[in-house]
């Protein structure tokens, strides 16, 4: 997961948020606006459609006081893109949402790029931006792996509101495998923790815990806590999020 924020001229602060949650109609709108490609059965390919998660979020700006939170009812869709590609997009709010774009081949996942919007209300004018990012070594499930193995992760990205490049890097941890109750139904899940550096245009970390379903590499759960520090005109600022979001259904709507 890469996270870039752009941050622009502010000239006042105010607490509080103009971010809310995102229901699941809207995101069943959206998906059906959106294209999705049938594919051949993948052992690493979850359905295409939208899901519930339920969770919590909260992020906040340093400079100038600012917070908004998420949930708890967070949407998500899988859209189905050719050769084995498919795109998980979660909705943390108005204000907030996440894509992330996977490819499987021969039983392994890897995370090929993704987006992520970010947009404050200041009340008297917003500030939005949209970033975009590749990885060209990001495999997120290994065939034959086990507990204790470690591998890095690396994706450089850009955001349309700050100047320069992105890389965000660091070790990929397999925990192990678990047994997970969704909607009533057990689940073996791959548990894995991921920590990663930034450096370039902005700094940070990013400490994320993620399940993926065994069967089909379905996304089922996210606890992350993520720092962030980007040059302003104001000065440095510092974006911190935490936050956790879990599968409610298997079935898709």
């Amino acid at each position: 997961m890469l996270l870039l924020l752009g941050l622009g001229a502010f000239v006042a602060a105010w607490q509080g948020s103009g971010a809310h949650e995102v229901s699941m109609n809207s995101a069943r709108k959206r998906f059906a606006s959106s294209s999705t490609v049938p594919v051949v059965p993948n052992a690493l390919l979850p359905p295409a459609g939208v899901y519930e998660y339920r969770g919590s979020g909260h992020e906040s700006l340093d400079k100038p006081p600012k917070s908004q939170d998420q949930g708890p009812v967070i949407p998500a869709t899988i859209t189905h893109q050719p050769n084995g590609c498919w795109v998980f997009r979660v909705d943390y709010s108005t204000g907030h949402w996440q894509s992330w774009n996977y490819c499987t081949s021969d039983g392994q996942l890897d995370e090929k790029g993704g987006q992520t919007y970010e947009k404050w209300n200041f009340v008297v004018f917003q500030v939005a931006s949209t970033s975009t990012f590749t990885c060209p070594s990001s495999v997120t499930i290994l065939p034959g792996m086990v507990p204790g193995d470690t591998w890095t992760q690396t994706c450089t990205g850009t955001t349309s509101a700050v100047k320069g490049s992105v890389t965000t890097a660091g070790p990929y941890t397999y925990i192990g495998e678990e047994t997970m109750t969704i909607g009533g139904t057990k689940v073996a899940a791959y548990h894995f923790h991921r920590l990663r550096t930034l450096s370039g245009a902005q700094t940070g970390t990013e400490d994320d815990e993620v399940w993926f379903a065994k069967s089909n590499g379905m996304p089922l759960r996210n606890v992350r806590k993520n720092v962030v520090k980007s040059d302003s005109p104001i000065g440095k600022v510092t974006y911190t999020e935490t936050g956790d979001f879990t599968l409610v259904s298997l079935t898709p709507q």
